[in-house]
């Protein structure tokens, strides 16, 4: 939950690195979030003709407000893995580009550091030890 919420506070940062578990646990709960969604609003939906508009709105409404940090923390990951986010346009080849993206993305980190910034695996701070 915490990778979700922290897509959503950079929101507008295209800069940086992402990790795969920040941008895919921000896929799931958006996921989980229709899932959800659907289950909860559709016996409501399907009673009354203004439910489902607002069934719609709502949905709407939130693929509005999620689609600016999807695309950051995307091209972030694609920073991670030493590519521009110019790559996401790869996925508007019609059957290969999908496909190709998602190997993408779902691709390691690149070890160290990049032209994007520090690897967000390593730790930035060495632990230091406790005195005893």
């Amino acid at each position: 939950m915490n990778y979700y919420i922290e897509v959503f506070k950079k929101w507008n940062d295209f800069k940086g690195r992402s990790r795969r578990a920040e941008c895919w646990y921000f896929v799931l709960f958006n996921f989980l979030f229709y899932i959800i969604l659907y289950i909860v609003l559709l016996p409501v939906v399907a009673s009354t003709q203004i439910f489902s508009q607002i069934f719609i709105s709502v949905t709407y409404l939130y693929l509005f407000l999620a689609f600016i940090p999807w695309l950051a923390v995307v091209v972030r990951r694609l920073h991670d893995t030493g590519r521009s986010g110019w790559w996401l346009s790869i996925s508007m080849i019609p059957l290969v580009g999908p496909v190709w993206f998602l190997v993408l993305v779902v691709k390691d980190s690149n070890p160290g550091d990049n032209k994007y910034g520090p690897n967000p695996k390593i730790l930035t701070s060495p632990v230091q030890p406790t005195a005893t």
